[in-house]
């Protein structure tokens, strides 16, 4: 039996990709869903995270499940496997599969993240000066009209970012994530890859996906129209079917 891991994204869950799960165990795959360190209370970080930590649990991951699985996989063995990895989990998926080729069968990017923009350091400095802002600004928490000014300066300034969303030492790991770009292993990935992307996807935009395609050899490129950065969510039958096709 062909085995397929997936690596959800940042601040998500296993839950999420469900559907997806489901669809391939009824294709004959059997799909493993584990939750990445730092985002459930029972998963929290103990320090701050670089990619090379979430690399290392992945690996420490596949030996205690092969150990608890030993006599569900004695036929097939676990030596290698497909690998998915979306958003953030591309990244590891991305540099997973430069390190560890032998043990990869193929490689599915989904909307993966990895390459690092201009924007980055703007980006930061911009989170910086929201925090800052913010701290000042709970000086006057005691004024009456403290509580409506707040939710006008998060919901039109601040809106919606993982960045914003995140504390203590997941916001350490995720700017030590987005730090690393992987643009460099790219071209070291020898393993058969699919790469999959949303047709409007805004936030790792197609020009990546494109970059990808070119860097990674033996690649191939599959866009999905009228999907945006959540195909799992969105039109999980299709995602299903894209993943099924190339691993079949």
């Amino acid at each position: 039996m062909k085995t397929l891991i997936i690596l959800h994204g940042w601040q998500s869950s296993k839950e999420k990709w469900e559907k997806v799960k489901n669809n391939l165990e009824e294709q004959g795959i059997r799909v493993i869903l584990p939750d990445l360190p730092g985002f459930k209370r029972e998963t929290q970080l103990s320090r701050a995270w670089n990619l090379d930590d979430y690399i290392e649990w992945l690996k420490n991951f596949l030996k205690q499940y092969e150990n608890q699985s030993r006599l569900f996989l004695s036929e097939a063995g676990f030596q290698s496997f497909f690998l998915l990895g979306h958003s953030f989990g591309g990244r590891i998926a991305i540099k997973f599969a430069a390190k560890y080729p032998e043990k990869l069968n193929g490689l599915i990017l989904v909307s993966s993240a990895g390459i690092r923009h201009k924007r980055v350091l703007l980006q930061n400095l911009y989170h910086r000066l929201i925090f800052a802002i913010a701290r000042f600004g709970r000086m006057f928490s005691f004024l009456p009209f403290y509580q409506f000014i707040r939710k006008i300066f998060y919901k039109f300034i601040v809106r919606k970012t993982d960045y914003i969303q995140v504390q203590g030492n997941l916001k350490e790991t995720f700017k030590k994530i987005i730090e690393e770009d992987l643009t460099q292993y790219l071209s070291q990935i020898k393993t058969p890859t699919l790469i999959i992307w949303g047709e409007k996807d805004k936030i790792t935009p197609l020009k990546d996906a494109y970059l990808m395609k070119k860097e990674i050899p033996n690649s191939k490129l599959e866009i999905l129209k009228d999907i945006k950065h959540t195909p799992y969510l969105e039109n999980p039958q299709i995602l299903a079917e894209k993943i099924n096709q190339f691993i079949q």
